[in-house]
């Protein structure tokens, strides 16, 4: 598989369509070992060999493999040679000169790695004349900061008061260029704001809120985007409606469960998270096991969101909870012991599946992003993607960049 080369840091022209061709063509030869709920497997659903190296690898070994594109070569990549030809530009942002540091009152309240990417965002966006939009902006910290560093004249929108309000007072305390507009993006009010003279700011707006975007601005036909999407299970329906002519005529045919593959790259939460979330999952699962015992349906029935708190007590309230929920009868007396090292057993073999299916985790981003490239590009758009800031400060660090085609800015 050929393509961007692993150590160019930039995508643009006639190199996106290619690219996006052979991704397709990867993630069609390879759809049985990435396009499959994990949580229903009661065993590894593969060949021999690839079983046979899945099965000696512990949950540490696992979880070191996953945070490694080095250690899933070296383990898998036998199996699947074409991931040593992808393209490894989204792991660490192009080198670009430091802004100057931000004021610590005007970034006071933004978090550590929050402000990180927003400074990284800001360092590539192009410098223009035009008012900026902020899209989907919340507090508004991107528009505040770029506001500031800047001195242009930035809208941001935002659908909830109290965050339009709280953003607004930041922005008359510190004499900043920045209004704020209540509306929801999917309004008509919301797509007058969208213009033909301006360059718009999005950095991690969410599934349909980014589609949204694209749709409004290749429309009025707005000089300048700069988009970093995210959460692109966040749709209204089933399947995932591409929408580049290119990708129309693929035969992917995405799930939003699918979608949510590309989304589960982890770099932030600590040790304490990460035992939270395997506890959550074991318990999970290992409640699973119970009613499949109990209603004698070997099917998976997944229970809804809960809490946090109910995988902070005890594993016995959990499994009472649980029942509640399904109003599953539960038997008595119960090996609770017995039963968490059914789940513990099957959340060892979940580890085991995905540390495949999550190597096609980037592949499969990297396919969605070029099809949001090829439609700016079939509608007049000169595109660049790139990664705008290192893979470890935010899994969600690649980054659009369109200019209109003989637009003024």
């Amino acid at each position: 598989m050929t393509g961007i080369a692993n150590n160019s840091q930039m995508l643009s022209g006639a190199a996106i369509p290619p690219l996006f061709a052979q991704l397709a063509a990867f993630l069609q030869k390879y759809r049985a070992y990435w396009q499959l709920p994990p949580m229903t497997c009661q065993q590894l659903p593969w060949h021999a060999a690839l079983h046979d190296v899945l099965i000696r690898l512990n949950l540490a070994e696992l979880a070191a493999i996953d945070q490694s594109p080095q250690l899933q070569q070296q383990y898998f990549g036998a199996f699947f040679p074409e991931l040593a030809s992808l393209p490894s530009f989204w792991l660490a942002a192009p080198a670009k000169t430091d802004m100057a540091a931000a004021p610590f009152w005007l970034t006071n309240g933004i978090h550590g790695r929050k402000l990180a990417q927003i400074q990284q965002f800001c360092q590539f966006t192009p410098v223009s004349h035009l008012p900026v939009l902020e899209w989907c902006a919340g507090k508004g910290h991107l528009g505040r900061l770029y506001a500031a560093a800047s001195a242009r004249q930035v809208t941001s929108v935002e659908w909830q008061p109290a965050l339009c309000e709280e953003g607004q007072q930041l922005a008359t305390r510190f004499q900043l260029p920045q209004q704020f507009v209540q509306a929801d993006v999917f309004s008509a009010a919301a797509q007058k704001l969208v213009q033909p003279e301006q360059q718009v700011l999005a950095l991690h707006a969410c599934g349909q809120l980014h589609l949204r975007l694209l749709a409004l601005a290749t429309q009025a036909g707005t000089a300048a985007l700069q988009l970093a999407p995210c959460c692109y299970h966040l749709i209204p329906d089933e399947h995932y409606q591409p929408i580049s002519l290119q990708a129309q005529q693929t035969n992917l045919a995405l799930s939003r469960q699918d979608l949510k593959l590309a989304v589960q790259g982890q770099v932030t939460g600590g040790e304490r998270i990460a035992r939270l979330r395997q506890t959550e999952v074991t318990w999970r699962l290992a409640y699973d096991e119970l009613q499949q015992r109990v209603t004698g349906l070997r099917q998976y029935q997944p229970l809804p969101s809960l809490a946090k708190h109910w995988f902070s007590g005890t594993f016995a309230d959990f499994i009472s909870h649980a029942a509640a929920l399904q109003q599953l009868q539960l038997p008595k007396p119960l090996d609770y012991t017995e039963l968490l090292a059914a789940g513990a057993e099957r959340y060892l073999l979940l580890q085991r599946i995905d540390a495949i299916r999550h190597l096609f985790r980037r592949p499969l981003e990297l396919y969605l992003v070029l099809d949001r490239a090829m439609f700016l590009q079939e509608q007049g758009y000169q595109v660049q993607l790139f990664a705008f800031c290192d893979y470890s400060l935010t899994p969600r660090n690649l980054c659009l960049q369109a200019k209109k085609l003989h637009a003024n800015n």
